[in-house]
């Protein structure tokens, strides 16, 4: 070890003396019910945001006490043990949190640590969460990394319960996933930002293997009923995507996807794809896996020019409207007799579908080609909750 490496070995150790001694101390930090006790000028070393904390803001500088928000207790306690020992705790329930804290308080490196282990702890479940986590936190390799655990578990992922939650919570983040995994791998594992794709696509911290393997999996072959599939011509696959997205069968749907069958695939008679399908079912999940496989969510019919949001409206399925706003399609676009997909949510009572809509934009006051606005036809129909909520505003 050099002279240089060992005097910093030797600061860490003394300084992780400290930090149960108390003596010193001139400020608290405090999270919840938690109270721990730190030197000022560690925080201001290790942390530029601590730093600027102090320079800016006299009042906590003064006061001696720092209120620490959105960090769990044993999360601030962790985040204090690294500042005074630079030495990464070894995590299994905490390291998404910290990693955030990390990521909060300038750590650069703890965060890149808890990257590596957030990376090592991923499965087919909870893939959807990390990738949030990955995207809303800026952790391109972290990215990369699951984009490639998806598409090494031949993207189960995506047919997941915890999918179809993050797509309704985190649209735009669940957006970004969905655009990655469409890219060609090469491109898509550079992740943003990356300033090199050949190691990005490796795991944190051990060049010499892939992301999956970083994750404790192996790359599955294909399975007996996705490689059946395969044998079946695109048109046939096609009637089965549609088929399955009316039933709701996300597991089928994801089959599908993997052996190729195309997401844009219609139904013979009235051109419907199978997100107009979903949609129309009130199916949150093929409608999530068909989405984040890269469906158009602003597809027309060729009957009546219905969008897939305008199928969900109709029928009141407020999580597939959530879903489909999320995923950026247009609230207000018009179809037959120029009805947005509000004028079917207000014609029907659809209260839930119709609130999802204004909070997307969806213009109360537009006409359909009769000259009727959604509060019209609401009124018509004596969907007293519409009226009261489309008279507000």
């Amino acid at each position: 070890m050099s002279s240089a490496a060992e005097v910093q070995r030797m600061a860490a150790v003394d300084l992780g003396a400290l930090l149960d001694a108390g003596e010193g101390a001139v400020m608290t930090l405090v999270a919840g019910e938690t109270r721990l006790a730190a030197h000022r000028a560690v925080l201001e070393e290790r942390s530029p945001v601590f730093r600027a904390m102090f320079q800016h803001d006299k009042l906590e500088a003064s006061c001696g006490e720092v209120r620490i928000a959105d960090v769990e207790g044993p999360v601030l306690r962790q985040l204090l043990s690294y500042m005074y020992t630079l030495q990464a705790p070894q995590l299994t329930d905490t390291a998404r949190e910290l990693l955030m804290a990390a990521d909060k308080y300038g750590l650069s490196a703890l965060k890149a640590a808890c990257e590596q282990q957030v990376a090592a702890q991923l499965e087919v479940e909870t893939a959807a969460a990390a990738a949030v986590l990955a995207v809303r936190h800026s952790c391109p390799s972290l990215t990369a990394a699951i984009v490639h655990f998806i598409r090494a578990h031949d993207y189960k992922a995506m047919a997941t319960q915890g999918w179809a939650d993050a797509v309704l919570e985190y649209p735009k983040d669940m957006v970004e996933v969905s655009r990655l995994l469409r890219e060609p791998p090469a491109e898509a594992s550079a992740g943003r930002g990356s300033s090199s794709p050949s190691t990005a696509t490796r795991p944190l911290g051990d060049p010499g293997r892939s992301p999956a393997a970083a994750a404790r999996h192996t790359p599955p072959p294909p399975d007996a009923a996705v490689s059946r599939l395969r044998s079946l011509s695109q048109q046939e696959r096609g009637r089965r995507l549609i088929q399955a997205a009316r039933q709701g069968a996300a597991e089928q749907l994801r089959e599908l996807l993997a052996a190729g069958a195309g997401v844009g695939a219609r139904e013979s008679s009235i051109k419907r794809t199978a997100l107009h399908v979903a949609a129309r079912g009130g199916h949150v999940a093929a409608a999530s896996c068909l989405v984040g496989a890269g469906a158009e969510v602003d597809a027309r019919d060729s009957c009546e020019q219905w969008t897939p949001l305008h199928w969900a409206a109709y029928n009141g399925h407020a999580g597939v409207v959530r879903l489909l706003v999320g995923a950026s399609a247009d609230p207000n676009t018009r179809a037959l007799w120029g009805r947005t997909p509000l004028h079917w949510a207000a014609l029907w009572g659809h209260s839930e579908a119709a609130a999802e809509l204004l909070l997307a934009g969806a213009d109360r006051g537009a006409q359909d080609g009769n000259g009727r606005t959604p509060l019209d036809l609401a009124r018509q129909n004596r969907k007293q909750e519409l009226v009261d909520m489309l008279r507000q505003g």
